[in-house]
Protein backbone atom coordinates (compact mmCIF):
# COMPACT_ATOMS: atom_id res chain seq x y z
CA UNK A 1 0.00 0.00 0.00
CA UNK A 2 1.43 3.38 -0.65
CA UNK A 3 1.02 6.47 0.82
CA UNK A 4 0.79 9.92 -0.35
CA UNK A 5 2.68 11.20 2.60
CA UNK A 6 3.49 10.59 5.92
CA UNK A 7 0.07 12.37 7.03
CA UNK A 8 -1.46 9.09 5.74
CA UNK A 9 0.40 6.95 7.56
CA UNK A 10 -0.65 8.84 10.91
CA UNK A 11 -4.36 8.48 9.83
CA UNK A 12 -4.23 4.68 9.13
CA UNK A 13 -2.30 4.08 12.67
CA UNK A 14 -3.96 7.12 14.63
CA UNK A 15 -0.53 8.12 15.39
CA UNK A 16 2.56 6.64 16.01
CA UNK A 17 2.29 6.36 19.75
CA UNK A 18 -1.43 4.49 18.88
CA UNK A 19 0.19 2.22 16.70
CA UNK A 20 2.97 1.48 19.49
CA UNK A 21 0.47 1.39 22.46
CA UNK A 22 -2.09 -0.93 20.51
CA UNK A 23 0.84 -3.50 19.69
CA UNK A 24 1.70 -3.42 23.15
CA UNK A 25 -1.56 -4.17 23.91
CA UNK A 26 -2.09 -7.05 21.48
CA UNK A 27 1.17 -8.14 22.75
CA UNK A 28 -0.10 -8.43 26.36
CA UNK A 29 -3.46 -10.10 25.11
CA UNK A 30 -1.04 -12.97 23.80
CA UNK A 31 0.85 -13.10 26.77
CA UNK A 32 -2.22 -13.64 28.82
CA UNK A 33 -3.34 -16.47 26.75
CA UNK A 34 0.06 -18.00 26.63
CA UNK A 35 -0.10 -17.93 30.08
CA UNK A 36 -3.31 -19.65 30.56
CA UNK A 37 -2.49 -21.89 28.01
CA UNK A 38 1.09 -22.80 30.38
CA UNK A 39 -1.21 -23.19 33.41
CA UNK A 40 -3.58 -25.78 31.08
CA UNK A 41 -0.54 -28.02 30.01
CA UNK A 42 0.47 -27.92 33.76
CA UNK A 43 -2.49 -28.67 35.06
CA UNK A 44 -3.14 -31.41 32.54
CA UNK A 45 0.92 -32.79 33.53
CA UNK A 46 -0.38 -33.18 37.14
CA UNK A 47 -3.44 -35.22 36.24
CA UNK A 48 -1.95 -37.13 33.32
CA UNK A 49 0.43 -38.60 36.29
CA UNK A 50 -2.17 -39.25 38.97
CA UNK A 51 -4.19 -41.14 36.54
CA UNK A 52 -1.40 -43.08 35.11
CA UNK A 53 -0.89 -44.05 38.77
CA UNK A 54 -3.96 -44.31 40.57
CA UNK A 55 -5.81 -46.49 37.82
CA UNK A 56 -6.30 -50.01 38.57
CA UNK A 57 -7.20 -53.17 37.10
CA UNK A 58 -6.56 -55.32 33.82
CA UNK A 59 -8.11 -52.64 31.18
CA UNK A 60 -6.20 -49.73 33.13
CA UNK A 61 -2.81 -50.69 31.74
CA UNK A 62 -2.55 -48.89 28.14
CA UNK A 63 -4.72 -46.41 29.40
CA UNK A 64 -1.92 -45.63 31.99
CA UNK A 65 0.97 -46.37 29.42
CA UNK A 66 -0.31 -43.72 27.25
CA UNK A 67 -0.77 -41.48 29.91
CA UNK A 68 2.45 -41.56 31.32
CA UNK A 69 4.10 -41.40 28.00
CA UNK A 70 2.51 -38.21 26.81
CA UNK A 71 3.41 -36.43 30.72
CA UNK A 72 6.68 -35.67 28.76
CA UNK A 73 4.99 -34.27 25.97
CA UNK A 74 2.72 -32.08 27.99
CA UNK A 75 5.90 -31.05 29.70
CA UNK A 76 7.68 -29.75 26.35
CA UNK A 77 4.70 -27.80 25.38
CA UNK A 78 4.80 -25.97 29.16
CA UNK A 79 8.82 -25.42 28.19
CA UNK A 80 7.91 -24.64 24.80
CA UNK A 81 5.07 -21.87 26.48
CA UNK A 82 7.16 -20.45 28.86
CA UNK A 83 10.29 -19.37 26.32
CA UNK A 84 8.02 -17.56 24.22
CA UNK A 85 6.11 -15.57 27.10
CA UNK A 86 9.60 -15.12 28.21
CA UNK A 87 10.65 -13.85 24.64
CA UNK A 88 8.06 -11.50 23.61
CA UNK A 89 8.18 -9.60 27.52
CA UNK A 90 6.05 -11.52 29.54
CA UNK A 91 6.56 -13.05 33.03
CA UNK A 92 6.37 -16.89 33.01
CA UNK A 93 3.96 -17.51 36.29
CA UNK A 94 5.04 -19.66 39.49
CA UNK A 95 2.51 -22.08 40.93
CA UNK A 96 0.30 -20.00 43.22
CA UNK A 97 -1.06 -17.70 39.60
CA UNK A 98 -1.71 -20.88 37.63
CA UNK A 99 -5.11 -21.46 37.80
CA UNK A 100 -6.89 -24.32 37.94
CA UNK A 101 -10.14 -25.65 35.74
CA UNK A 102 -9.83 -29.60 35.18
CA UNK A 103 -12.35 -31.39 37.42
CA UNK A 104 -13.32 -33.50 35.09
CA UNK A 105 -9.81 -35.36 35.40
CA UNK A 106 -9.36 -35.11 38.95
CA UNK A 107 -8.92 -38.67 40.65
CA UNK A 108 -11.90 -41.09 40.92
CA UNK A 109 -13.70 -42.75 43.63
CA UNK A 110 -13.48 -45.97 41.34
CA UNK A 111 -9.98 -46.39 40.60
CA UNK A 112 -11.47 -48.96 37.81
CA UNK A 113 -13.33 -46.71 35.89
CA UNK A 114 -11.42 -45.95 32.63
CA UNK A 115 -13.86 -44.66 30.93
CA UNK A 116 -13.93 -41.73 33.07
CA UNK A 117 -10.49 -40.61 32.82
CA UNK A 118 -10.53 -41.33 29.02
CA UNK A 119 -13.60 -39.01 28.28
CA UNK A 120 -11.98 -36.53 31.10
CA UNK A 121 -8.54 -37.00 28.37
CA UNK A 122 -10.87 -35.94 25.72
CA UNK A 123 -12.31 -33.06 27.54
CA UNK A 124 -8.75 -31.79 28.65
CA UNK A 125 -7.76 -32.18 24.79
CA UNK A 126 -10.63 -30.12 23.36
CA UNK A 127 -10.04 -27.64 25.82
CA UNK A 128 -6.70 -27.16 24.90
CA UNK A 129 -7.69 -27.11 21.13
CA UNK A 130 -10.14 -24.82 21.47
CA UNK A 131 -7.52 -22.33 23.63
CA UNK A 132 -4.74 -23.13 20.87
CA UNK A 133 -7.79 -22.20 18.48
CA UNK A 134 -8.03 -18.67 20.10
CA UNK A 135 -4.29 -17.88 20.63
CA UNK A 136 -3.97 -18.73 16.17
CA UNK A 137 -6.14 -16.39 15.55
CA UNK A 138 -5.20 -13.77 18.38
CA UNK A 139 -1.82 -13.81 16.78
CA UNK A 140 -2.74 -13.31 13.29
CA UNK A 141 -1.02 -10.64 10.99
CA UNK A 142 0.52 -9.62 14.48
CA UNK A 143 2.60 -12.25 15.96
CA UNK A 144 3.43 -14.95 13.09
CA UNK A 145 6.18 -16.53 14.90
CA UNK A 146 4.38 -17.27 18.29
CA UNK A 147 1.25 -18.47 15.89
CA UNK A 148 3.69 -21.17 14.10
CA UNK A 149 4.41 -22.51 17.39
CA UNK A 150 0.96 -22.67 18.70
CA UNK A 151 0.07 -24.16 15.41
CA UNK A 152 2.81 -27.12 15.84
CA UNK A 153 1.45 -27.56 19.50
CA UNK A 154 -2.22 -27.81 18.14
CA UNK A 155 -1.08 -30.54 15.84
CA UNK A 156 0.21 -32.94 18.85
CA UNK A 157 -3.14 -32.14 20.74
CA UNK A 158 -5.61 -32.99 18.04
CA UNK A 159 -2.99 -36.36 17.66
CA UNK A 160 -3.55 -37.11 21.42
CA UNK A 161 -7.17 -36.65 21.09
CA UNK A 162 -7.72 -38.29 18.36
CA UNK A 163 -5.89 -41.20 19.66
CA UNK A 164 -7.99 -41.41 23.05
CA UNK A 165 -11.31 -40.99 20.80
CA UNK A 166 -9.86 -44.27 19.47
CA UNK A 167 -9.44 -46.06 23.13
CA UNK A 168 -13.03 -44.68 24.15
CA UNK A 169 -14.72 -46.66 21.21
CA UNK A 170 -13.01 -49.51 22.44
CA UNK A 171 -13.90 -49.30 26.12
CA UNK A 172 -17.19 -48.53 25.17
CA UNK A 173 -18.07 -52.06 23.28
CA UNK A 174 -16.78 -54.10 27.17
Amino acid sequence: MAFGNSNDLAVICFGRRACYEFGRMKNKHIIKELCLSYAMELETVQNYIAASVNLDGVRSDVIKKALAADVLTEVQHAQQLATRIKTIGGQVPGSLDLPRSQKFLQPKKDTTDVVAVIKGVIKAEEGAIAQYNKIIKLCDGVDYVTQDMVIGILGGEEDHRREFIGFLKEYEKH
